[in-house]
């Protein structure tokens, strides 16, 4: 198991890119992708595209970024890679009641969310038929439609 205690730079930084490059001609740079949700978590485990397991315990002062340099040895290096957020697009019926229930309801289970254009967009950190499951009783009583992902 590698162990990663601190973020080394990013890999576009001229004194790190060189050494990734070596590496690189050695087939030696893995990528460790990460969600977004747990991109702001200090302490996870994850396992890089070429199976090695690696246990990030970052400092508070530190955050993964899309590029981090996690590893850097003569022929090795783990590379940080964000996968990309998924949203679900939520339209309520109107922007009265049903807005403020859908608001209401998504702030009760925590839910990230951003707006767009009176919809409410939703994270989804995990299958979207869960997120869509809680949303049952507000879609049956024609309060709130899912238009998208």
């Amino acid at each position: 198991m590698i162990e990663i205690t601190r973020i080394l730079g990013h890999c576009d930084d001229p004194d790190l890119s060189a050494r990734i490059h070596h590496a690189g001609h050695h087939g030696g740079i893995e990528y460790l992708h990460i969600p977004p949700a747990e991109a702001a978590r200090r302490r996870f485990r994850a396992v890089t595209d070429m199976g090695s397991e690696c246990a990030v315990m970052l400092p508070r002062d530190q955050g993964i970024f899309d590029g981090a340099v996690l590893l850097l040895e003569h022929d090795r290096a783990v590379v940080a890679r964000l996968t990309e957020q998924r949203w679900l697009r939520l339209r309520p019926s109107d922007v009265d009641g049903a807005a403020l229930e859908l608001g209401y309801h998504a702030g009760n289970l925590h839910w990230r969310v951003r707006f767009d254009h009176g919809d409410l967009l939703v994270a989804l950190d995990g299958p979207r038929e869960t997120y869509v499951a809680r949303l049952a009783d507000l879609m049956d009583e024609g309060k709130v439609e899912v238009v998208g992902e």
